[in-house]
C-alpha cells in the first residue's frame, strides 16, 4: 500500500533529478558561451597581432628577410594567377609558399596582393578567358601583374635537378633546388617599378628582325623580353642620327652586311659614355664593328668553334660557363648554339678605350672543352680537326667586357660600360627556340638583364629539398612492414575477438 510519504518522497527525488538536468544543462550552456567567446577572442588577437609558430623541422616555405622587406616597403596591388594543374609534383610546393606570400602582404597592410589558382583542367571557361588576356600558350605557369606590367613564371625554372646515368641506362632525377622564393620575389618587384627599361634593336644590314614569325625571326624572342617587363623597339641610326636618351642597351642581332663607318662611330661614342651594347655576330660576316670590339678587349675570330661537346658537330651545347654574373644563375642549365663563331679576349693588354684611366675587364662566358678545336674550313661537313690549321679547344664564343667604378685608381660611383659579344644569333630565332633547349632563352635573358643592371632583383639563394635515406635490408623492411601494418591490425582484431567474448557470456 502506497502512503503519502511514499509519495513525498517521490515527487523530492523527481524535482531532484529535474534539478540536477538544470544544472548540468545550464553548465553545458555556460561552456559553450566560454569556448565561443574564447575562440572569438583567438581570432581577433590574431587578427590584429599576427601571431604564428612554424613547427616544421626546416625553413622549406619560411620567407627571408629580404622578402619581406621588400613586400613590407611596396604600396601596390598585385595579382597573382596560378596556371597549375593538380597532379603536377610542384603543386603543393607552389601553393604553400604563395599562401606565405599572402599572410605576409596582411601583416605588410599597404600591399594588396590577390591569389587565384586556376587548374586548366577543370577550370575551362576561365583558363579560355585569362588565356586571352595574358596570351598564354603553356599551362603550368605562374602570372604576376601589377598596373599592367606582367612577370611570367614558367614552371621549369621553379626546381633545379641534379640528373644522373643510372646503371639500367636510365636518368635519374633528383630535386637539388627550390627557386621558388627568389623567382616570386624578383617577380613581385619587377611589375612594381615604376619604370621599364628600353631596349633597341639596330636594323637597316640585314638583322634579325622582331616581328618577323618565321623560323630566322626573332618574334618569339621579342615577346619573352616584352613579357620581361622590357621595352623593344627598332633603332635605325640613320633617322635617328645617334643614340635615344631613354635607351637602356643596344642589341645588333646578325647583321649581314657591313654597318657604316658613320653608323660605327656612333655606336663607339656610346660606349665611351657608358653605354650598354650586346652584339651577336654569325660566322663569314664582316660587320664593320671589329675594330671597336677589339678597343674594349675582345676579338671576333673568323674560325668557328668545333667539336665537344656536339651532338652532330655543327653545333655546341654549353653546360658549363664562366665565372660571371651573366651565368651565375645558369648552372645546370644547357645552351645550345648552332655553328658559332668563336669570340676571344684580346691576348695582349689593350690599352683603355677613349683615353681612359681604367681598362676594361674582359670574361668568358660560354666555350668549347679541350675535346674541341677552332675549325677554319667552314664547308667542312662534318667537322674534323686538322692539326697545324685548327686550333685546339677551349675556345670561346662568348664574351662579356665591363668598364667602370675606377677613374684614376678611386673607386667612383658611376654607370658602367657593359658589353657583350656573342658568335650565334640563330640560337634564339624563333627555329631555334622551338626546336632546342630551354637554357637558350635564358642565356640570352640573363645577358640582357645584366646590360640593364637588373640581373639580380633579389638574390635569394634557393632551398634545398630535405630528403630522407632510409637504408634497410630485406629482413628489415618486413618487419617495419608487420610493426607498422600487420601490429595495429592485429590489435584492431584481438580487441574485437574479446568484445565478442564478453558479450557471449
Amino acid at each position: 500500500m502506497i502512503t503519502a510519504d511514499d509519495i513525498r518522497r517521490a515527487r523530492r527525488s523527481i524535482w531532484r533529478h529535474r534539478g540536477r538536468r538544470f544544472v548540468i544543462g545550464l553548465n553545458v550552456l555556460a561552456s559553450l558561451f566560454l569556448a565561443g567567446l574564447i575562440v572569438v577572442m583567438l581570432n581577433y588577437v590574431s587578427y590584429r597581432h599576427h601571431v604564428r609558430w612554424n613547427l616544421s623541422s626546416s625553413d622549406y616555405y619560411r620567407l627571408s628577410q629580404k622578402t619581406l622587406g621588400l613586400l613590407s616597403s611596396l604600396d601596390a596591388e598585385v595579382k597573382v594567377v596560378v596556371f597549375f594543374q593538380r597532379s603536377h609534383e610542384l603543386y603543393n610546393d607552389v601553393r604553400s609558399v604563395l599562401k606565405e606570400y599572402e599572410y605576409a602582404a596582411v601583416k605588410a597592410r599597404k600591399l594588396k596582393l590577390s591569389i587565384e589558382f586556376v587548374d586548366p583542367d577543370r577550370d575551362l571557361t576561365r583558363v579560355r578567358e585569362l588565356k586571352q588576356k595574358y596570351d598564354l600558350k603553356d599551362t603550368n605557369l605562374i602570372v604576376f601583374e601589377s598596373a599592367n606590367r606582367r612577370k611570367y613564371i614558367e614552371v621549369r625554372s621553379i626546381m633545379d635537378y641534379d640528373r644522373a646515368l643510372t646503371g639500367q641506362q636510365t636518368i635519374k632525377k633528383t630535386a637539388s633546388g627550390f627557386r621558388a622564393e627568389e623567382l616570386f620575389s624578383s617577380a613581385i618587384q619587377s611589375v612594381t617599378q615604376s619604370t621599364w627599361p628600353v631596349v633597341y634593336f639596330l636594323t637597316g644590314h640585314g638583322e634579325r628582325d622582331l616581328d618577323d614569325t618565321k623560323p630566322s625571326g626573332y618574334s618569339d624572342l621579342a615577346r619573352v623580353i616584352r613579357r620581361d617587363n622590357i621595352e623593344v623597339r627598332p633603332l635605325l641610326l640613320a633617322e635617328q642620327r645617334g643614340i635615344p636618351k631613354d635607351c637602356s642597351a643596344v642589341i645588333i642581332a646578325g647583321p649581314d652586311r657591313r654597318i657604316s663607318d658613320a653608323e660605327t662611330s656612333i655606336l663607339a661614342k656610346y660606349l665611351g659614355r657608358n653605354g650598354r651594347l650586346f652584339v651577336l655576330i654569325d660566322p663569314a660576316v664582316t660587320t664593320g664593328l671589329e675594330k671597336t670590339l677589339e678597343a674594349w678587349g675582345i676579338k671576333v675570330q673568323p674560325e668557328v668553334s668545333a667539336g665537344g661537346p656536339t651532338l652532330t658537330g655543327r653545333e655546341l651545347v654549353v653546360a658549363e660557363y664562366g665565372d660571371h654574373p651573366i651565368t651565375r644563375n645558369l648552372t645546370k642549365i644547357v645552351t645550345m648554339f648552332y655553328m658559332p663563331r668563336v669570340v676571344e679576349p684580346v691576348a695582349a693588354p689593350v690599352e683603355a678605350p677613349d683615353g681612359l684611366a681604367d681598362k676594361p675587364t674582359v670574361s668568358v662566358l660560354a666555350s668549347n672543352t679541350v675535346q674541341g678545336w677552332a675549325e677554319v674550313d667552314l664547308t667542312e661537313n662534318p667537322p674534323r680537326f686538322d692539326p697545324g690549321v685548327d686550333r685546339k679547344g677551349p675556345v670561346s664564343v662568348a664574351v662579356a667586357a665591363e668598364k667602370g667604378g675606377r677613374v684614376g685608381g678611386l673607386e667612383m660611383e658611376i654607370k658602367p660600360t657593359r658589353l657583350v659579344v656573342l658568335g650565334d644569333s640563330y640560337f634564339v630565332a624563333n627555329g631555334a627556340l622551338t626546336s632546342g633547349v630551354g637554357g637558350n632563352v635564358d642565356f640570352f635573358m640573363s645577358t640582357l638583364n645584366w646590360l640593364v643592371e637588373r640581373e639580380e632583383l633579389m638574390g635569394i639563394a634557393p632551398k634545398v629539398p630535405g630528403v630522407l635515406h632510409l637504408d634497410m635490408n630485406q629482413k628489415q623492411k618486413q618487419a617495419a612492414y608487420l610493426i607498422i601494418i600487420g601490429l595495429p591490425a592485429a590489435c584492431v582484431a584481438l580487441i574485437g575477438l574479446l568484445v565478442w567474448f564478453r558479450r557471449r557470456r
